[in-house]
């Protein structure tokens, strides 16, 4: 009888440890979050444990286009996504009647020009092919480094919005070439110079701090319109979780992983772009 019932005790206490590992695991709040591969997801699987030490259970789920990840957080299938700055989400707001909003601004990928068939910009000569992005506000980006390396002139007003048509002086007569983000360092063989979005240069082995031959100046305005931030459905920004993951993403921890693994090409954003654009104001 002793040990039928020593057995009978201690299965009892492996069900009980079970049944309390079970419950530990149903304890953890779930956070989905929709992003890019490169930085974006890589920056969430080093914050993933420090959220678990906090209760949250990070799920992330890698889009490779720029559509997908608002439509699935304005569906309420994700809580959150983090692939995009703030004027591409106000555009896509605007165009897909979308209600998203910022939760936090994270960090920012200086925009870089790169070596296509040729490896300096004193080569540039008339005709010559420059690959940009297409859509509506990172060719507006594109176009404004281009201007700001003189390469370019645009039309007087023409900023965040600005597509090819507004060049007003184009004294090489080059051709600016239009693709979609994601496939413009694919014409590094083919165009004298691309430009591309800091995620998608570092997908192509590319580093705006070693690599690019220009890029946008820290201090610049543009830096303050193409912070990447952590957007969610309006409503949900103050949610307790989606505030402790802004808050692990903003620490001083994923600061320094950024910093060490990225060398200049993707750059913590310090500071409000709320409060400073008031403070403009």
């Amino acid at each position: 009888m002793g040990r039928k019932f020593a057995a009978a005790f201690l299965a009892g206490l492996m069900v009980l440890g079970s049944l309390s590992v079970g419950a530990f695991a149903e304890e953890a709040e779930k956070i989905t979050v929709a992003a890019s591969s490169t930085p974006h997801a890589e920056v969430l699987e080093f914050a993933k444990p420090i959220l678990e030490e906090q209760g949250y259970d990070l799920e992330i789920t890698v889009f490779d286009d720029y559509i997908q990840p608002n439509n699935v957080v304005e569906s309420g299938d994700f809580d959150a996504n983090y692939f995009q700055h703030i004027n591409y989400l106000n555009a896509f707001n605007e165009e897909h009647k979308t209600h998203l909003v910022n939760a936090g601004e994270i960090h920012y990928e200086p925009f870089g020009i790169y070596p296509g068939t040729k490896k300096s910009l004193d080569e540039l000569s008339d005709g010559d092919v420059i690959a940009v992005p297409n859509d509506t506000t990172n060719e507006a980006r594109a176009l404004l480094l281009l201007q700001a390396n003189g390469i370019l002139t645009l039309k007087e007003g023409a900023t965040i919005n600005a597509t090819k048509l507004d060049i007003e002086d184009n004294p090489n007569n080059l051709d600016i070439e239009e693709f979609d983000a994601e496939s413009v360092s694919q014409h590094i063989e083919d165009a004298a110079f691309v430009v591309l979005n800091g995620n998608y240069a570092l997908q192509a082995g590319l580093n705006a701090g070693s690599d690019a031959l220009a890029v946008e100046a820290a201090d610049s305005d543009a830096i303050q319109q193409y912070v990447n931030i952590i957007a969610v459905a309006e409503g949900n920004e103050d949610l307790p979780k989606i505030q402790a993951l802004v808050e692990v993403l903003k620490s001083d921890e994923v600061k320094d992983y950024i910093n060490d693994s990225y060398q200049g090409a993707v750059v913590p954003f310090e500071g409000s772009v709320e409060a400073e654009t008031e403070a403009d104001a």
